[in-house]
Order: structure tokens, then sequence, then C-alpha cells
């Protein structure tokens, strides 16, 4: 058959010019039963603060890890509308560092907010961030709150830092923000007691370079760094793991040379699976979301009380959700 014409795009350039963020959130919510009853809700908190207090520009991409039908058309009408930039939807899951391998292959951007899909963005979080990343010498991860155990892991970087005596640089030991911890610790679901013995054991260390301001930690639910460092630390074969690969991604960062740092104040905050009263206020005042619906948690039935009951359903529960996902 003879060609039609000539392809009307041929000798023709494309206006289009990549910011130099790229935003990249991996999402996973594979239902919104149990332990994902409020996630579609608080992705769109998630959402709507990135886009309402991010003022530095930026592309979005979101990349969809195998959600189920509700998600992923919420996702479309955001890329229908514009407001994604970028959408890639998987039919499968292909775990988090599998994901993060996804995006940072995707970006086109010379840097890359990496985030997961229950992060609350306050005003100013990414020009914070960027403002330690372009001040401090060879930096690989910057996040947008210190909390948490990773000031702990791959510090070499630091410690080299700190070792050459840099006359620009003041180093300093400052005791943790225990709200903060306190809020992390509960939406990561981990005890609380045991978290704020390890918070009094280990304060942050304290970063004043040429005036800027950082905390000698990262943490891997929100960071922003170089696209070519992170491609780099990834690593060469397929993990395949549904969870994890973000610690090693820590240690990779760190054993390159590339500092992990944090802003002193918190500008970003992980939400975890539930939303309490402290964030329906602040995504109302922050963000104008008075309409945010979802569903309250019901009273606990009488037999919960039963001596071993609660246990007995708690095995049942992760047995089922590892057989409807796949998971055996």
């Amino acid at each position: 058959m003879a060609r039609l014409g000539m392809n009307p795009a041929r000798k023709k350039q494309s206006l289009y010019k990549p910011h130099e963020v790229t935003v990249a959130m991996l999402v996973y919510i594979p239902s919104l039963e149990g332990y994902f009853q409020q996630r579609l809700e608080i992705l769109k908190v998630s959402i709507q603060s990135l886009l309402a207090n991010t003022k530095t520009p930026f592309d979005f991409l979101v990349l969809d890890n195998g959600s189920t039908e509700n998600v992923k058309t919420y996702l479309e009408e955001l890329n229908d509308q514009g407001r994604i930039d970028y959408l890639v939807l998987s039919s499968r899951n292909l775990g988090v560092e599998g994901g993060l391998r996804v995006l940072a292959n995707t970006a086109l951007g010379k840097y890359i907010a990496y985030t997961n899909d229950d992060v609350f963005y306050y005003p100013g979080w990414l020009q914070a961030q960027l403002k330690i990343m372009n001040a401090f010498p060879d930096v690989g991860m910057v996040s947008g709150t210190p909390v948490g155990i990773q000031s702990t892991l791959a510090d070499r970087s630091l410690m080299n830092l700190m070792d050459q005596n840099l006359p620009e640089l003041t180093v300093s030991r400052t005791a943790r923000n225990p709200q903060w911890e306190e809020d992390w610790a509960k939406s990561t679901g981990r005890n609380l007691d045991e978290h704020q013995v390890f918070i009094k054991e280990n304060p942050h260390i304290l970063l004043d370079y040429k005036g800027v301001m950082a905390v000698g930690s990262a943490n891997h639910f929100q960071f922003v760094g170089p696209v070519s460092v992170i491609k780099k630390a990834l690593p060469d074969k397929w993990i395949g793991k549904l969870m994890g690969g973000v610690a090693e991604l820590d240690r990779a960062v760190d054993g390159m040379g590339y500092l992990r740092l944090s802003t002193k104040e918190r500008y970003t905050r992980h939400i975890g699976n539930t939303l309490d009263e402290d964030f329906k206020k602040a995504a109302k005042e922050l963000i104008g979301m008075a309409d945010i619906s979802w569903k309250e948690a019901e009273r606990k039935p009488w037999f919960i009380k039963v001596p071993g009951v609660r246990f007995m359903l708690s095995r049942i529960y992760h047995w089922l959700f590892r057989v409807l996902f796949n998971l055996e």
C-alpha cells in the first residue's frame, strides 16, 4: 500500500522543555478495605498539599504500582486535567525499589524529588530542600523532615565532611523535636516508648555550612537528589522485593561519597494509613480541602474484647491479605 502524505511532525521541534525538578510519586493502593481503607483519601490529601504548597517549578511524574480501579481513575482524571504531567500505569506491583527504578529512569529533570503516596507537604518544602542541595558539597539526598532512625545509618560521607575541618562548616549536637518524632513513630507503627529512648540516645548532628543549616541524616519516604546519583545508586540486578530496597539505596548513596541531609524544620510529614484530627485540620487550613470525606473508624464489636480473639483475627487477616494480593 502506498504511503499517504507526510507525517506533519517531521522536521518540527517540540517547544516543551522539562523543569529542573521532577517530583516523582510512587502510588500503591491495591484495595480500599482493611489496611487500605483510608488510603485513597490520604492520597488525595498528599497530592493536594503537594500542588498547593509547591511554588518552585516542577514536572509531576506518578507511577501507579498496580492500584485498584478507583485509584487509577482518580489519577487519570488529574492527568487529563494537566495536574499530573506524566502518568505511568503498571498492571503489576513492581515493589518500592522497582518502582523507584522506573521513576528514576523516567524523570527528565536534573533532580528527582521522590515521594511515597502518603506524605503531607508544607509551604516551601521543595525550595528548602533545594537550598541545602545547592549549598553543601557533594549532596546525594535531602529530606524535608529530620525524624526517624536513618541518622544512625549510612553516615560515612558525613563523617568524612566533618573530618575535613572546613572553616565554613560549624557542627553541633541538638536535641530532636519530640512531637515530630512521636508523629513519625505513630505513622510508621513503631513502639513509641522504644523510639523515645532511641531519640534521647541519638541527638541530631546539626550542620551550618556558609550560613545554610541542615541535619546530618535523610529519610527515604521523601527526598530530593540528583537523578544521576540516584540512578547509579540503584542496584544493577532486579531485586523483586515488594518492600525494602531503600535502606540499600541509602547505603549506596553514602558509599559513593554523597551526603544524606535533612532540613532543620519539618517541611514534609509522613501520614501513614490513617487520617487523624490533626491532619484534617491541617488539610483544611493549608490546602482548603474542606470537603474531605473518609470512613470514620467504627466502634469495635464486643467480641474483640474476648481474650485471644484479636490475635486469631489478626493472623487470619494477614493470611487473607497475602493470598488476595499474591504475596504467597
